[in-house]
C-alpha cells in the first residue's frame, strides 16, 4: 500500500513538473505577451516576468516593444524637375498595441518596410532636387507622416524618420560644380567691382586734396620711392609727371598756322635749309589735312654759287 503510494506521489509530481516546464514562460522587460486561446485573443497582455499557459491550448506572442531601426533600401526616381536620383532613408518605429500588432497585420516589420519604401519613391517624385539637398527637415515631416497614417492602425507608432543620402548622376554632379563656380566667380567679381568704386572714391578725395596744395604731390613722390629703395631693388622706376603730358597735349592741340609769322631764328643758327622741289614737302601734307590752298611755287633763281650738275640736290651752304 504504501509503495502504491509513493509510486503514485512520483507519477503526480513528475506530471506537474512536467505540466509546469510545458506551461512556463518567462516574458522579458521590454517585450508584452499576447494570448491565444484555441486561435482566439485572450484578454489582456501579459506583462514582464513569469507566467503560465495551458499547454497545447494557448499559444503565447511575444511582442518586442523597443524602438527598432529599420534601414529603407535605397530608392530610385525621378524628381519634379526631371533629375534621376537615388534616396535611401532610415525609419525608427515602435509598437505601441501588442494586440493589434499581432492580430491587425501578419507581419508589422516586413509592413512598415514596404510603406516606407512606397512613401519614399512617392517622396521623391513630388519634391524638386534643390528640396532633397538642401530641405530635408521639411522631407522628413512629410515622409514621417505618410508611414505613421497605416501604421497607427496595426499598433505601430513612427518615431523618427530621416534621408540618409542622396546619390546624384555624374553628369548632374559636374554641372553643380560648374554652376557653383560660376556663382562664386560672379560674386568674387561683384565684390572687386564694389573695391573698386571705393577705392576710386578715395583716390578722388585724395587728388581733391592734393591739388589744393601741390607740394603734397611732391611729397607723396618721395614716400614712393622711398617706399621702393627700401626693398633694395636694383631698379627705380619714376613715374612720368602729369603736367608735361598736359604741356604737350595742349601743343598739338593747337598747331602753328600756315600765314603765321615765325619767331625769329636765333643768330646763332648757320644752317640754311633749300627746299628742292623734287623732293616731297612735309608742309605739304600739312596744307591738305587742314584744306589750305598751295602756295605758288616760284623757281628759285639760279644762284651763283650752285654749279649746274648740283640742279636737283639739297644741301646746305
Amino acid at each position: 500500500m504504501v509503495e502504491e503510494l509513493l509510486t503514485a506521489a512520483a507519477a503526480t509530481g513528475s506530471a506537474g513538473a512536467l505540466y509546469l516546464s510545458a506551461a512556463a514562460r518567462v516574458i522579458k522587460q521590454y517585450e508584452r505577451g499576447v494570448v491565444l486561446r484555441f486561435g482566439r485573443l485572450r484578454h489582456g497582455i501579459r506583462p514582464p516576468g513569469f507566467t503560465l499557459v495551458v499547454p497545447f491550448i494557448d499559444r503565447l506572442h511575444k511582442v518586442n516593444m523597443q524602438i527598432v531601426t529599420m534601414p529603407v533600401p535605397a530608392q530610385e526616381g525621378i524628381t519634379r524637375d526631371n533629375v534621376t536620383v537615388r534616396v535611401d532613408a532610415v525609419v525608427y518605429f515602435k509598437v505601441v498595441d501588442a494586440a493589434a500588432a499581432i492580430i491587425r497585420v501578419e507581419d508589422y516589420r516586413f509592413a512598415v518596410s514596404q510603406i516606407a519604401q512606397t512613401s519614399l519613391r512617392s517622396i521623391i517624385g513630388k519634391s524638386d532636387l534643390d528640396d532633397l539637398l538642401s530641405n530635408r527637415e521639411k522631407l522628413n515631416q512629410g515622409l514621417e507622416l505618410m508611414i505613421d497614417n497605416p501604421a497607427v492602425e496595426w499598433g505601430v507608432t513612427i518615431d523618427r524618420v530621416e534621408i540618409k543620402d542622396v546619390s546624384l548622376p555624374e553628369t548632374m554632379k559636374r554641372s553643380m560644380a560648374r554652376q557653383a563656380e560660376a556663382d562664386r566667380e560672379r560674386r568674387a567679381r561683384v565684390i572687386n567691382a564694389d573695391a573698386e568704386l571705393q577705392a576710386s572714391k578715395k583716390l578722388a578725395e585724395a587728388a581733391g586734396v592734393m591739388s589744393e596744395t601741390p607740394a603734397a604731390l611732391q611729397l607723396r613722390l618721395l614716400q614712393t620711392v622711398v617706399a621702393v629703395a627700401a626693398e633694395k631693388n636694383s631698379t627705380l622706376v619714376l613715374p612720368f609727371p602729369v603736367e608735361l603730358l598736359r604741356f604737350l597735349e595742349r601743343a598739338a592741340q593747337n598747331p602753328p598756322l600756315v600765314g603765321q609769322q615765325a619767331p625769329p631764328v636765333p643768330q646763332s643758327t648757320t644752317a640754311l635749309h633749300v627746299h628742292d622741289p623734287h623732293l616731297h614737302d612735309p608742309l605739304d601734307t600739312f596744307r591738305a589735312s587742314r584744306g589750305t590752298p598751295e602756295p605758288p611755287v616760284h623757281e628759285p633763281a639760279p644762284s651763283p654759287h650752285v654749279r649746274d650738275d648740283d640742279t636737283g640736290t639739297a644741301g646746305c651752304i
